[in-house]
């Protein structure tokens, strides 16, 4: 038998799936399921529930551990389930001796319960991980945890306080995967411009860019997961200037284009904010390609208050949208503002989402013609360095491969390989 990992979410806890892998194998835990949530959305926790459920009916016999954000935030939820047999925290879940927990008989409810408290959480440790299972690029975890408290969001609760993994460490493990063959990695944390603020001296995130790139010369392609662009340094900007080696792709947590909803939010920037770091990324760096996380219907946007937020998708030239309809979580302060009706939630929602279908089709449109290259995911399948998905035949997964780009098919693109894999 085997552990099967389940996981919801972002890419730390795809990270982090890999770590319990590694620590449940060094606890000698083979044949149980393990399940890494997410507490972003509601919505998100009853896909986990489910999730468990169709696992218990799946695999009669074997244990099921559920983990991640959500069992950290509302552990009560989950150890009250029959098909559970153990709850684990989110820094409980990368010790293997959490899993020598594993019970061979059944618990109550209150007995399955290895939660800490998350805010005490002082250090991230540099987990040290091959890869992802099954994936062409490697994540490496840079920062953990959150110090702001945004009035929509749970995940502080479910991640603690920020906290960095020292640059020494995190060029090693970088040094580390590319040894080991992969030609792209993404530095991945819950607020990665956050990093540096813990450690001595108080660096920032370019200075950690500038450094990897640096110290790990063979390394073709850095990228960053989402960041706060009001975060964002000065050595981080002249590195997007000057290192074609880091991706010309940013996701950024803009969350909403209204001044008025922003403070609600208790967000750090304005709207003018988010347009004036676009406009001056894409004068440093011209072919930048922009994503952004939105809400649509946080609590008291007016019609007006959410065009804000859809012309921003026009405003700041973003391409890649990620849409979630507000989800009131309990024990923010937004679950206790006057919420919009759902209706109208879903309806924004949609019309952002199609918005960001227009935006993404002009920018695939204006692919075609151009060399780019392509990390190979999968043969027929990978990711330009502005991430744009491109369909291409008998590619080695793994590989950057020089590709023109020859079609736009839908919300792909078509690609003609130049030569053999760089």
């Amino acid at each position: 038998m085997s552990v099967e990992i389940i996981t919801f979410g972002c890419r730390l806890n795809a990270y982090e799936s890999e770590v319990m892998r590694s620590r449940a194998a060094e606890a000698g835990v083979d044949d149980a399921v393990l399940v890494n949530t997410c507490a972003v959305t509601a919505e998100a926790v009853r896909q986990a529930r489910q999730s468990i459920r169709r696992a218990h009916r799946d695999n009669p016999g074997r244990r099921i551990i559920v983990t991640g954000c959500a069992a950290q935030t509302e552990p009560a939820t989950f150890a009250e389930m029959p098909e559970v047999d153990l709850v684990l925290g989110n820094e409980d879940k990368l010790r293997a001796e959490s899993y020598h927990a594993l019970p061979d008989f059944g618990l109550a409810a209150e007995e399955k319960v290895r939660v800490n408290d998350i805010m005490a959480v002082r250090e991230t440790a540099p987990h040290l991980v091959d890869g992802l299972e099954g994936r062409a690029r490697a994540f490496v975890q840079v920062q953990n945890g959150c110090d702001h408290r945004c009035t929509f969001c749970i995940i502080p609760y479910g991640r603690g306080n920020s906290r960095s993994v020292p640059a020494g460490a995190v060029v090693e493990q970088a040094r580390r995967l590319v040894g080991r063959g992969y030609a792209e990695i993404v530095l991945t944390g819950v607020d990665i411009t956050s990093w540096g603020a813990d450690l001595p001296g108080s660096p920032r995130l370019g200075t950690l860019v500038r450094a990897i790139l640096r110290h790990v010369p063979d390394l073709p392609r850095l990228r960053l997961s989402s960041i706060d662009s009001i975060e964002a340094d000065a050595a981080l900007m002249r590195a997007l200037a000057e290192e074609e080696r880091l991706m010309p792709h940013l996701h950024l947590s803009l969350q909403a284009g209204d001044d008025l909803i922003l403070k609600r939010m208790k967000r750090r920037h304005l709207r003018a904010d988010a347009i004036r770091f676009c406009d001056e990324v894409r004068r440093l760096r011209p072919d930048v390609v922009f994503g952004a996380d939105l809400i649509a219907g946080f609590p008291t946007e007016t019609e007006a208050m959410f065009e804000n937020s859809l012309a921003l998708v026009e405003e700041c030239g973003l391409a890649f949208l990620h849409v979630f309809p507000f989800s009131p979580r309990q024990g923010t302060p937004a679950a206790r503002m006057p919420q919009v009706a759902k209706p109208v939630v879903r309806e924004r929602a949609k019309r952002l989402r199609e918005a960001g279908d227009r935006a993404l089709a002009r920018r695939l449109a204006a692919e075609v013609g151009m060399i780019r290259s392509v990390l190979a995911e999968r043969p027929d399948f990978g990711r330009s360095e502005h991430f744009a998905p491109v369909r291409l035949a008998g590619a080695t997964p793994g590989t950057v491969i020089p590709v023109r780009i020859a079609a736009m098919n839908g919300a792909e693109l078509a690609g003609e390989r130049l030569m053999e894999a760089a």
